[in-house]
């Protein structure tokens, strides 16, 4: 069985030939303005004005922890805008990330990722502004898209991992 491939670099610019699916974590509040969102949207616009409208009409569809949208925004590259976090502040209920809404996220794009032939890239998702742990991330990318046989690159941008 493959591992997940771990370098140091932009998980946008992904440097492999073939479909690619860059993934990421937003919130379920229809923020979108810090963390890694803004690299994408550096990137291209149309992840962010999905995930706004999406949000803005969830009364009409899926959007919530767990789901997940696909944009298209280059030929051979899709971002996968998965809701894996409650909010956006640390408060009572501890840390925005919310591991199962994410184990949900990651088996759609598992799912995607299959139907498509696609690696997929992605920074340490839900481990910045959402608060989590690596450590229990980590075996979610492995049972979901690894153990499918899914090539996955995981970024950790600038000095040091976590």
């Amino acid at each position: 069985m493959s591992e997940i491939t771990y370098i140091r670099g932009d998980a946008t610019v992904p440097s492999v030939k073939g479909v690619k699916v860059i993934a990421h974590v937003c919130n379920d509040i229809g923020g979108w303005g810090k963390g890694f969102v803004l690299a994408i949207s550096r990137r291209w616009p149309e992840p962010e004005k999905s995930y706004r409208a999406w949000h803005r009409e969830r009364a009409s569809n899926d959007f919530g922890l767990g789901a997940v949208r696909f944009v298209q925004v280059e030929p051979y590259v899709w971002v996968a805008n998965m809701v894996g976090q409650r909010g956006i502040r640390t408060g009572s209920k501890g840390v925005p990330v919310r591991y199962e809404a994410i184990d949900a996220a990651l088996e759609r794009l598992a799912e995607k990722a299959a139907d498509l032939g696609a690696s997929v890239h992605m920074p340490r998702i839900g481990c910045g502004l959402a608060g989590g742990k690596w450590s229990r991330v980590e075996p979610l990318v492995t049972d979901r898209l690894v153990r499918r046989g899914i090539a996955v690159t995981v970024y950790d941008h600038g000095e040091g991992g976590s």
